[in-house]
This record gives C-alpha cells, structure tokens and sequence, in this order.
C-alpha cells in the first residue's frame, strides 16, 4: 500500500503519517517564522538547561545488554524527523538485526543509537514527536531483547517549544519501541568499551555552554578520563564548517576540548592538569548531507583534501556531518576545502596556536556535481524538483505579490499618461507602450548585472552574480512592469465600450498568472545565484527532494579501534505493508517497507585509532 493508504488506516497505526514540509509554503513560512522569533527573544529569559541542573543526572553505559562487553556497534543519525518515507525507510535499515553491505559484509544493528538533533519538523510539539519521530521508530523496531540505548541531542527545531515536547520524549526513561532512553536531560555521556567516550553537548541555538553542563561533564567525563582515553563528541551543528565565515563559530567546542577533555581543575590544589585524552571524532547533522574532514598530520601536503585524497591514517581526528536521516536534501558544492581549526581571527583567548588543519575528504554525499546539478534543479521549470512546482502554495504567494504589485504599477502608469484611473491608461495605452514596459521590466532586472559589473572594473575585482534582498525586490518590479506591458499587449484587442472591470479583471489576472510562472522562476533564479547564508540554503530545502538518505554505523573494536561505516540508502521506500504487533498497550499494525531498504558505503570505511595508537 502507500502513503495515502497508511494516512487512512492512521487510527491502525497509532499516529498519522506525515507529508515532507514544504519549507517555500507561505503557512510553513510564517509559523517558523514565528516560533523562531519566540525561541530566540525567550531563550535568554528562559533557559531550561539552567532548570535541568534541579533534575538527578549519571554517567550511562553501553551496551545495555552486557556492560562488561569489549566492542560495540553504535549507529548515529540526525536530522530525522520530517516526511514519513524518508524517515521510516531509515528507521526500517536502523532497525533491522543486520545490515549486508558490499565489501565490510553483515554489519550488526548498533547497540546505542545516537539522534544527533533535529528530531521533528518543522517546529517541536507533542503531537510533532509521536507522528513524525517515535510513530516511525517504534514501527521500525517494535521490540527488541538486547535493549539497544537511545540518546538525542537537541537541534534548532527541537528548541523552537522550549525544549518541552524533547525532554517529556527523551527525558523520561521511557521506551521508544525496542530501543529504551536512559537521559535525564539534554546532554549525555556514556561510557563505551575499550576507553572510549561518547558526550552529546545542547549548544541551545548557538549559545554558551550554561553552568549546570558545564559541573555535569567536569564531574561524570573529565574527572574519569585517564591518559589514552579517547572520545567522541556530538553536537548539534558543524560549526567547524561555520568557521570558515564566522571565525567565532567553532569556540565553544574549542572550548570544551580545552577545558573539559584535555584538561580538567584538580579540586585539590585549583590548578587545571592534563588528562591525557583526546576528542577523535566530532559528529553532527544539522547539515543533511555527509561531509568528512580530516586532520593534516605532518608530512601532508599543504591544502590537500577534496580532489587529492589524504591518504588513510588511524591517527587522524576526523570532523563528520551526517544529517541524513529524512530532511530535505543539502547541498555539499560549496564547502570549504581546508579549514584551520580555531581559525587564527577567532576571539578566543585561550586556542591552539597554530590552529590544527583539517582538509575535505573525497568523497561527500551528493558529491559536488550531483549537488550542483540538484541546487540547479530549483530554477528549472522542465524539473519535478521547480520551486512552484515542489511548494504550490509560493507560487499562490507569488501571484499574491504580484497582484499587489500590479495595482502599484497601474497607478503610476495611470500619473505617466496623464489619466486619473488604471482602467483609462489601459483604454487609450498603444503599441508603443507595450514596448516599453517590457524594454523597462528588462531594465529593472539586468540593472543589478551592470550595478555589479561597475562596481568589480571600479575595485578591479572578479564580478560576481547579484543577490540580497534589494537584487530580489528588483526582480519582481520587472516582473510587475512585464506584466502591465502584457496587460496593455491583451487589452488593446477589447473594444474600449467594454466596462472598467473587465480591464481591471484582465490586469489583475494577468499578473496573478505571470506572478504564479515568472514570479516564481526569477525568485528561484535569485535563490539559486545566493551563495551564502539562509538563503542559500533554500536551494535545496525549497525541493523538498526526500531522496539519498542514510546514517553512520560506527563499530568500537576489542583491539581499541573505532571503524565508522558511512551508509546510504538505496532508496526511499514507496511501498509498505502491515505487521502486527502485541504488546502491554494491546494489538496494533506497524508499516514494514516492501522490499526492505538495502544500502551501500558511501566512502571506504574510516578507522580511527585511539588516543596514543596507531
């Protein structure tokens, strides 16, 4: 059966499944709109992570199963809960006993999943949680004898309630299907085999580390950590990425490795000593593609990565974003090749000098020309992936805009002509007008080009493409003027006897339609030559494209060795069928995808050593 017959049978299935958010839809705009603004102006006024500290919190164990167990398979995933076949189609490969991939073979369920953030869409409720995350991962893993750990960390959209609905989810020690929760707050350390540690931080849209985290990693990780100790640390964004163009970006992560994992305060003498370990892996989402960089150790070329792979090195530290888990595609064209971490213009007083190196691997998820190609997609109107076309309700707005605009232009094209109405320019307008309406809609949006192109020959610097929001205003003023320009082309065909109305009806739809095509393909163009910032983003969260999807598999080995297997979906399951479970809370059906989601690596397994190997 498929979507439409699983939204039917919801009472079934114990939550209704959810359509992927359309970010570009006027409604979906202004709600977000709205709770980030709320989020923002309240978080510094009520932080709950300063309420938490009230709440008893411990150092967890994995594997659940056997504590005293010598390796463990962990997978990681973020940025899941959005569209329901994207979501439940990695849920289902989270979920399976075992994974057959060419090359490493069987790779075993992990006995911890990680939720690096993001866990509903678009903004964070109670009823949000249960259809677009827990629905899907309770039917994907009903129950389960081993009792796989479940940790999340929060991302942006999990903030945008207060964090109420995530930790009333993740908070509580309550079962998500098979997997248990065993958090008491929104951060976490446990401890893993072999000297390893996994710390999941709550950065709270981007703000400092608050106190009660702070006591609560100095005394349940830095005080236990022992020299050759190793340790992988999840955040909720790649803020190393970030650095590149916000040189302050990465300091709160600095931070941490500084005065959290590498050194700590001995209580005895007030002094900060070293402890010997070591972050080897960083893991996000946020992002939701996967990237990978890897440290420069000596002997490597200057600003190698990305075309010239690194050589495979367990010594390195590696920085990974894998935001596959069921949001919109991103874009991986436009990362940073190299990235000096904490960059030398960074605020920090206290940093590595010089800032340690890291260079983009190979091989990223799009890779650059596929990502490319699909950022393209938005602004072409041939493509299923066409702004209007993906979000039906912008190009509603659109025609909305243009409407509004329609009348601006009519009024000043009324004063050009000496006439007191709209209707009466229309009457008595010629072919010459015609003409330069459009001459003047073709004016309006090359006059950014040659702004540009002045200004780069004036500073002898490279042009570039026109963009920000004045570049954007532009664009629809000229398609408001090619818009009258058609208006006048049509209404000159009508006898001039004919009622006001029927001219102003003709101006009005005219620009509806044109707002609704051309509106949005010149607004799409705009999005697609904005190579920077939210906007940017848009390129890809505007097409909604629930495709190429996956997750981090990681395997900590006996011999002190972490293996990370960076899967891929080979696609998004369309077709389900209905199981049925029985459990404490009686019978009930759960969507088992048909046939059941394979993956593939996306780049050779990554082996990282531990702290003092290799």
């Amino acid at each position: 059966m498929d979507f439409r017959e699983l939204r039917r049978r919801a009472e079934e299935l114990r939550f209704t499944p959810q359509e992927p958010v359309r970010w570009l839809a006027p409604k979906e705009l202004a709600r977000t709109a709205v709770k980030v603004g709320l989020a923002a102006v309240f978080a510094g006024y009520s932080d709950k992570r300063e309420i938490q500290g009230a709440l008893e919190a411990g150092l967890l164990r994995a594997p659940l199963s056997d504590p005293r167990a010598e390796e463990i398979w962990i997978d990681f995933v973020a940025d899941l809960g959005d569209g329901f076949e994207a979501t439940a189609s990695v849920a289902s490969a989270l979920g399976a006993d075992r994974l057959t991939v060419e090359g490493p073979g069987a790779l075993p369920r992990g006995a911890l999943l990680v939720l690096g953030g993001d866990q509903v869409y678009p903004v964070a409720s109670a009823t949000a949680y249960e259809d677009r995350m827990k629905g899907p991962y309770r039917a994907a893993l009903p129950s389960a004898e081993d009792r796989p750990l479940m940790v999340a960390l929060p991302g942006n959209h999990d903030w945008y309630d207060g964090l109420t609905a995530f930790l009333r989810m993740f908070a509580q020690g309550s079962a998500i299907g098979g997997w248990r929760t065993g958090q008491t707050r929104s951060y976490f350390a446990v401890g893993l085999p072999q000297r390893w540690w996994l710390v999941g931080l709550d950065s709270q849209l981007g703000s400092y580390f608050d106190d009660p985290q702070r006591r609560y990693f100095e005394t349940h990780l830095s005080q236990r950590l022992r020299p050759g100790d190793s340790v992988i640390v999840c955040s909720a964004e790649p803020t190393w990425v970030k650095s590149d163009e916000r040189p302050d970006a990465f300091n709160s992560l600095h931070w941490f490795d500084h005065h959290i994992v590498r050194t700590r305060l001995d209580r005895t003498t007030g002094r900060r000593e070293e402890t010997g370990a070591s972050i080897r892996l960083w893991l996000t989402g946020d992002k939701h593609h996967y990237a990978r960089y890897a440290e420069l150790l000596p002997g490597d070329a200057a600003g190698a990565g990305a075309d010239d792979d690194l050589p495979p090195d367990p010594r390195r530290r590696q920085l990974v974003t894998c935001g596959l888990g069921g949001a919109f595609l991103s874009s991986t064209h436009r990362l940073p090749r190299a990235l000096p971490l904490p960059p030398s213009t960074s605020r920090m007083q206290r940093k590595d000098r010089p800032p340690t190196a890291f260079a983009l691997a190979q091989h990223t998820y799009p890779d650059a020309a596929e990502s490319r190609s699909l950022a393209r997609a938005i602004a072409k109107p041939w493509s299923r992936y066409w702004l209007p076309r993906r979000n039906p309700g912008f190009a509603l707005l659109a025609a909305a805009v243009q409407v509004v605009l329609a009348l601006l232009a009519g009024g000043a094209f009324a004063l050009a002509e000496g006439r007191q109405s709209p209707v009466g320019a229309l009457r008595s307008a010629g072919l010459d007008d015609v003409f330069g309406l459009l001459l003047a809609g073709a004016a309006l949006f090359l006059l950014p080009f040659v702004l540009l192109l002045l200004r780069a020959l004036l500073r002898l610097r490279r042009p570039r493409v026109p963009s920000g929001p004045v570049v954007a205003g532009l664009f629809q003023a000229a398609v408001a003027a090619v818009a009258l320009g058609v208006t006048v082309a049509v209404t000159r065909s009508l006898p001039s006897s004919w009622n006001g109305l029927v001219f102003l009806g003709v101006m009005l739809v005219v620009a509806a339609v044109l707002g609704a095509s051309l509106g949005s393909e010149v607004f799409a163009l705009w999005v697609l030559w904005t190579n920077r910032g939210t906007v940017a983003d848009w390129q890809m969260s505007g097409q909604s494209i629930d495709d190429r999807k996956g997750f981090l598999r990681m395997h900590l080995a006996r011999d002190g060795t972490l293996t990370l297997y960076p899967l891929a979906l080979h696609g998004t399951c369309r077709n389900w069928t209905l199981g049925e479970v029985t459990d404490d809370e009686g019978t009930w059906k759960h969507p088992v995808p048909d046939p059941a989601p394979t993956v593939r690596l996306i780049e050779d397994p990554v082996v990282i050593a531990r702290h003092g190997q290799g």
